[in-house]
Order: structure tokens, then C-alpha cells, then sequence
């Protein structure tokens, strides 16, 4: 499970039914020193595989700005 703060407030950063764009994006996130933590994992396994439902990744406020900053200049480098 996603190592949080309690009572932090959370920002999405990331929305995605890719599974593998998501792990990549934590990953990515936790080796720069970020704590995302992902929402709708649960809801999204339960309702199958039709998609309906997306994941978001979350960081908290004082993280998100640069967390968002990371992650565009990553997926804009991925060609």
C-alpha cells in the first residue's frame, strides 16, 4: 500500500485506464522522491474490464505542482 500523510490534502495528478501508465507514473514518482497514492483501484477491479471506471493518481498539495511538472516532461520525452 501507498505510504501517505493522515489528513493531507490530495490533488489528482494523473487519469488513466492504462494499468501500465499508472505503475510507471507511481514508480516514476516514488524514485523522485513523491508519495502518490492511487485511488479507484478497487472500484475499477470490480466493475471488470470494460473501463468504465478510471484510476487517479494523487499527490499530495504540496507535492502536486512539481509531481505534475515530472510526469509531463517524462511523457513528453517518451517520444
Amino acid at each position: 500500500m501507498a505510504s501517505h500523510r493522515e489528513g493531507v490534502s490530495v490533488k489528482e495528478i494523473l487519469r488513466s485506464n492504462d494499468p501500465i501508465l499508472l505503475s510507471w507514473a507511481e514508480a516514476l514518482l516514488r524514485d523522485a522522491g513523491f508519495e502518490p497514492v492511487l485511488f479507484d483501484e478497487h472500484a475499477s477491479n470490480i466493475e471488470g474490464s470494460i473501463s468504465a471506471i478510471q484510476r487517479r493518481l494523487m499527490a499530495p498539495d504540496d507535492q502536486a505542482e512539481p509531481a505534475e511538472r515530472l510526469l509531463r516532461e517524462a511523457l513528453d520525452g517518451r517520444g
